[in-house]
């Protein structure tokens, strides 16, 4: 197994999973903002700090996802967040795209960007101390009009780009295709839109010659869309989410990672054990994890507020979060 295959292997550690702390100035602004919370590049470097410098996050941790700009920022430890995770046992990776824009010929769909300069910016990141990198895609439905093919097909065309620029690098690349819960679609839709574009992407990959071995799939669940009025049981999403990835994702991945986009704490918690659940009854070849944003924070930023003195509460229940999560894991 190459260096990067058991860099990859090793976010699947057993009972931990990867912290999407990767938000750029623009969504961190309005994540804080939603709470209340005034904004400033300092109240963001205490944003990463309340998580990261949460004591005893090793045991549910494998990795974290970091930006840019945290990537050079100190914790109240007053050292590198690289530096103090690595320290820890938590490996430390980057979002490394420059964020979407809309396609040409198809407004409502986003291209994602970044290539241009990636292979400077990853040699640096490197220095820095990542080890993985991320990429994220993003690929809407709206009933049988979108996403176009055209559009999944150029998107998964970056991705592989991106992928194998990345382990050119040395690094190991997160692949994160991500199907938007926004929508009226129903989680057949979903299943289908996900098939399709894992299989167009895991195509491409194929012909870019990327090593499946130290690739990361970060994928959606399988979820009826959030205006469709349908709520799902977590077996419902369990039974779809594993058919797609059973129907499009080669035995070879390295594992894949869920992400939470849109749930809630608890029904991204939920969905996930039957996920789990689900994979061990089929024997699913790849180990999952999660790679939770939201979903593990929200609880605590609420309570934190942005004051000092909420710290240690919001940090007890970011613990608490992330200890359930990781009991879904099975």
């Amino acid at each position: 197994m190459t260096d990067l295959a058991l860099i990859a292997r090793a976010l699947f550690t057993p009972g931990k999973g990867v912290l999407a702390a990767d938000e750029s100035v623009h969504s961190a602004t309005a994540r804080l903002a939603s709470y209340g919370i005034p904004t400033s590049a300092e109240m963001r470097r205490q944003y990463r700090d309340l998580f990261m410098g949460t004591e005893g996050v090793e045991q549910y941790l494998s990795g974290v996802i970091l930006f840019s700009e945290t990537m050079l920022e100190k914790g109240n430890d007053k050292k590198l967040f690289p530096e103090s995770l690595a320290a820890r046992g938590i490996l430390p990776g980057v979002k490394v795209d420059l964020g979407t824009e809309p396609i040409s010929t198809s407004p409502q769909e986003l291209i994602t960007q970044g290539l241009l300069d990636l292979p400077e910016r990853l040699a640096e990141y490197k220095k820095q101390g990542a080890v993985f990198t991320k990429w994220r895609a993003v690929v809407r439905i709206d009933g049988d009009q979108l996403p176009t093919a055209a559009a999944i097909h150029e998107n998964a065309k970056r991705l592989a780009q991106y992928a194998k620029e990345v382990q050119t690098a040395g690094l190991v690349p997160i692949i994160e295709p991500e199907v938007l819960l926004e929508g009226k679609h129903s989680r057949a839709r979903s299943r289908a839109v996900i098939e399709e574009v894992l299989g167009t992407l895991f195509s491409v990959l194929e012909e870019h010659s990327v090593d499946l071995t130290s690739v990361i799939l970060k994928t959606s669940m399988a979820l009826s869309g959030s205006e469709s009025g349908k709520k799902d049981t977590p077996e419902e999403v369990a039974e779809d989410t594993i058919a797609a990835l059973m129907q499009s994702v080669p035995r070879k991945v390295a594992g894949i990672v869920f992400l939470s986009g849109g749930q809630t704490s608890d029904e991204a918690t939920a969905n996930l054990a039957a996920i789990t659940r689900r994979a061990k009854e089929v024997h699913a070849p790849w180990p999952l994890t999660f790679s939770y944003a939201r979903a593990l924070q929200e609880e605590a930023l609420s309570l934190w507020g942005g004051k000092e003195e909420n710290v240690l509460a919001a940090r007890t229940a970011f613990l608490g979060r992330l200890s359930k999560v990781s009991a879904a894991l099975g």
